[in-house]
C-alpha cells in the first residue's frame, strides 16, 4: 500500500508539472506572437535598392484607444538589430490607425513593436519575423512598386497584391491623364496566387510618354468582392508615375 500511494503521488506531481510547463508555453506562445493586440502589419514594399542595400517602406496599422501609442520597427542589418520609430501617418475609415517607417537593410528580416499606455506588444509574423518580401498585411489590397513600369509603347505596368476573400471578385484600375477631369477604368488580370494565399493581379495602361510627362497622369487600384468595394489609392493621394523601386 505505501509503495502504490508513492507511485500514486509521484504521478499526480509528473501531471501537474507537465500541465504547468503546458500553460507556461501557450502563454508565452500568445505574447511572442501577438497577432491579436491591436498592432499588426498593413502593406510594405522596396523603396529603392542600391548596391545590395534596400530600403524599405513599412506600413503599420493599431487598433486600440490607448492614450499613448508608440510603434518601433525591430529590424536586423548585417548581424546587429536596430530599431527605428514609425510616425502617424493617417486614420482609417474605421477608426484604425496607420503609421509608417522606412529602414535601409542587406538582410531584411524585421518585427514590429507596439508600446499603448505603456504595456509591450509585437507582431512578429507567428514568430517567424517579416522578411522583406511581403507587398500585403493586413490590408484588403496594396499595390506593388516596381523595378519599372513604363516601358515604350508596352505602356504603364501596374500590379497590386490583394487578400483572396472570394474566387468571384472585379479588380481593376482607374487611371486619368488630364488630372482626374475624365478617367477610364482597365480590368486587371489574374497573376498568381502567392505563399501566403494573397494573388498578384496585373494591367498594363495604355498610356503614353507625354502623359506621363506632364504629370497629370495618376491611377488608383479598386477591389470589389463579396458586395464591398476596397481601393489602393495611396491613402487617398493617388499613385503616379514616380511609384516605382529607385535604384
Amino acid at each position: 500500500m505505501i509503495t502504490t500511494q508513492r507511485s500514486t503521488k509521484l504521478v499526480s506531481i509528473v501531471l501537474a508539472l507537465v500541465m504547468f510547463t503546458g500553460i507556461l508555453t501557450v502563454a508565452g506562445t500568445v505574447t511572442a506572437s501577438a497577432a491579436g493586440t491591436g498592432v499588426s502589419l498593413y502593406s510594405s514594399n522596396v523603396y529603392s535598392s542600391n548596391y545590395g542595400v534596400r530600403t524599405y517602406e513599412v506600413f503599420v496599422r493599431t487598433q486600440d484607444n490607448a492614450r499613448s501609442q508608440k510603434v518601433y520597427i525591430h529590424y536586423l542589418n548585417g548581424t546587429s538589430w536596430h530599431y527605428v520609430k514609425a510616425d502617424y501617418y493617417t486614420t482609417l475609415n474605421d477608426g484604425s490607425k496607420i503609421w509608417t517607417a522606412n529602414f535601409s537593410s542587406y538582410n531584411a528580416q524585421y518585427a514590429i513593436k507596439y508600446v499603448a499606455d505603456g504595456v509591450t506588444s509585437w507582431d512578429n509574423n507567428n514568430g517567424r519575423n517579416y522578411n522583406g518580401t511581403e507587398t500585403i498585411g493586413a490590408a484588403p489590397i496594396s499595390a506593388k512598386r516596381l523595378n519599372y513600369q513604363y516601358s515604350g509603347a508596352s505602356g504603364y505596368r501596374v500590379e497590386a497584391v490583394l487578400q483572396n476573400y472570394a474566387y468571384h471578385k472585379n479588380v481593376f484600375v482607374r487611371y486619368t491623364t488630364d488630372g482626374w477631369k475624365t478617367f477610364c477604368d482597365q480590368t486587371m488580370s489574374y497573376t498568381e496566387t502567392n505563399y501566403d494565399g494573397t494573388e498578384t493581379w496585373a494591367a498594363t495602361l495604355n498610356v503614353n510618354t507625354n502623359n506621363i510627362a506632364q504629370g497629370d497622369f495618376n491611377y488608383a487600384i479598386c477591389y470589389r468582392v463579396n458586395g464591398c468595394e476596397y481601393w489602393a489609392n495611396n491613402f487617398g493621394a493617388n499613385y503616379n508615375s514616380f511609384y516605382y523601386t529607385h535604384h
